[in-house]
């Protein structure tokens, strides 16, 4: 009975588990809408605060023209860049990047030929990179200068070739600058140089910056019932200098919760399901980090250098590396220290890390996702082996006694405490315990969820074919095949396993339990679906086998005794 109740317990634990993700998907604060305005335009802002230093931006002064602009390079006129994994736009207003989009990466199963973008000012979305030299008084270059360029209007990365640049030009105020872009073959690294040349009289003090503007849309298809996470993702140095740590603050919070903070090394930018973007500070010097909800609209996630003085006819160069990509797990601690925390598995990344390292290794050796979790399954159960083998014999043992166990509840029915010790002699006497049917579970149900959050935020696993009609492991099942297999192989647990013992209401309850675990089912990720279904077909087989066994080693006492 008790370990009837435990399965019940846990059986519930599952239910309200995706019962508060579907109220977290249903109810949670909403973020602000997109803009609506123009994508074209830049978000503009008055709030000096958006360079929280002591040399500051002047967001709303005429934007510097540039002495030399290409002759074909119209207002609003963009470079494209693409290199074998990322197809990037820079507009010539402001040098910024407006546009990312992901080779490989497409936005739905439905839509694989168009490439999902991460950047985007398309359609009423705004998500950008903008960058500048901040001075004392006025910017040099900001995210309003006008940059000229000799660059093609498409320039690809050519063959052989291990990077691609775009080189932009502005004269501005006794200096020249290029801002240039490199993309490397095969990452999703990126870097942002500022070179100045002092042509003035006079000494410059300038200080690089660099920040993601975006609002508040959502990349990609949403998985049903799930909340995940928007955000601004930041690396801080801990109090005392003592190492770093991970935070993160979503959308909806900054307001409340919005920071500034000057340190050595470190990243910032934001995450979202997925997918991250983050600005570098690739070195010992401290730079400011700040993330705040923009004062025009939309949020904010910047990095501001330290300020550098140069002299007449000195030149100064500032580089500042940028990712922006897919959480691919592999990759990120390359790219930057605690770059890899973004994959963020909560309290049960002790758990979902071997997981996820154990399935990548099987999909190496598979190439097939679906088969790989089928593999991990059956690792899985052989590791709970011997829990399993004392959860089956004490269910078998139940099963047999079971109409001594209905004597004795019918006879101490109205006394809890004799009924208590009663069925202890009774374990006692037979040896067996009810409770040793609980560890399986108790160990499975940490890995069940622990495997949920590895579907849901590993990359690798979006839109993971399996087989015949499951195309995307990481989408519900379109035609519900998998839950209603898990549905029967549950009840047919149920049948093997008896319910004898049970008390009208648990039997009414365990009746419709496949039920209800089948239509919840059929909202969840069809990955997760498939190590179920594969752990019940396991637990059956490992079932039947060992009461057959147990049967055998009574037939054998029996004989003995004879």
């Amino acid at each position: 009975m008790e370990n009837r109740r435990f399965i019940l317990i846990a059986l519930l634990g599952v239910v309200l588990f995706f019962m508060y993700q579907a109220w977290q998907k249903e109810f949670a604060t909403t973020a602000p809408a997109p803009v609506a305005a123009d994508a074209e335009t830049p978000v503009r802002s008055s709030d000096p605060e958006d360079i929280p230093t002591a040399v500051t931006v002047a967001d709303e002064a005429t934007p510097t023209t540039a002495e030399a602009v290409s002759a074909d390079a119209a207002p609003g006129a963009r470079v494209r860049i693409e290199t074998d994994v990322l197809i990037a736009e820079v507009a010539l207003d402001g040098g910024d990047l407006r546009r990312v989009e992901f080779k490989g990466y497409a936005v739905s199963k439905d839509r694989p030929d168009e490439n999902l973008a991460l950047l985007d000012d398309r359609q009423g979305r705004l998500f950008v990179l903008q960058s500048g030299l901040a001075g004392p008084e006025s910017a040099l270059v900001s995210h309003r200068t006008r940059f000229a360029t000799e660059a093609r209007p498409v320039l690809a990365l050519a063959d052989g070739a291990d990077a691609v640049e775009l080189v932009l030009t502005a004269t501005v105020n006794g200096a020249e600058v290029r801002k240039v872009y490199r993309f490397e073959r095969g990452r999703f690294r990126a870097e942002l140089r500022h070179e100045v040349v002092n042509t003035g009289a006079d000494a410059l003090t300038v200080s690089p910056y660099t920040r993601f503007l975006r609002t508040a849309f959502k990349t990609g298809a949403e998985p049903p019932f799930v909340a995940t996470f928007t955000g601004t993702g930041f690396y801080e140095q801990r109090e005392g200098g003592d190492g770093y740590r991970f935070q993160k603050v979503a959308l909806d919070d900054l307001a409340d919760d919005g920071f500034e903070k000057s340190q050595p090394g470190g990243w910032i930018g934001f995450l979202q399901h997925y997918f991250v973007t983050a600005v570098i500070n690739d070195g010992d010097t401290p730079a400011t980090f700040s993330s705040r909800p923009a004062s025009g609209q939309g949020y904010l996630a910047q990095m501001v250098g330290a300020a550098q003085t140069i002299e007449p006819g000195a030149e100064a160069r500032f580089v500042t590396p940028l990712y922006v990509g897919p959480k691919l797990q592999n990759r990120l601690g390359d790219v930057a220290k605690g770059l890899e925390l973004t994959v963020d598995y909560g309290i049960l990344t002790p758990i979902s890390e071997p997981l996820f390292w154990v399935l990548n290794w099987l999909h190496k050796l598979t190439s097939n996702w679906g088969v790989a979790i089928i593999l991990l399954t059956l690792l899985v159960k052989g590791a709970m082996y011997k829990l399993s083998e004392a959860q089956y014999r004490s269910m078998a043992k139940m099963k047999k006694f079971a109409p001594r166990i209905t004597d004795i509840r019918e006879r101490y029915s109205d006394d809890r405490e004799k009924l208590q010790k009663a069925m202890m002699d009774l374990y006692k006497k037979e040896g067996f315990n009810p409770l040793a049917g609980c560890w399986p579970l108790l160990v499975q149900f940490p890995v069940f969820i622990a495997l949920y959050w590895v579907l849901l935020e590993s990359v690798e696993l979006r839109q993971a074919p399996f087989i015949l009609w499951i195309q995307d492991l990481s989408v519900p099942d379109p035609y519900y095949v998998l839950p209603v297999l898990f549905g029967i192989s549950m009840w047919a647990q149920q049948k093997l396993s008896g319910q004898q013992m049970m008390d009208p209401m648990q039997q009414r309850i365990m009746t419709i339990m496949p039920i209800v675990l089948t239509a919840f089912f059929t909202f969840f990720q069809s990955g997760l679906v498939l190590y179920w279904l594969t752990s019940n077909l396991v637990g059956i087989s490992q079932q039947w086998i060992i009461t057959r066994k147990l049967e055998r080693e009574d037939t054998a006492k029996a004989a003995v005794r004879r």
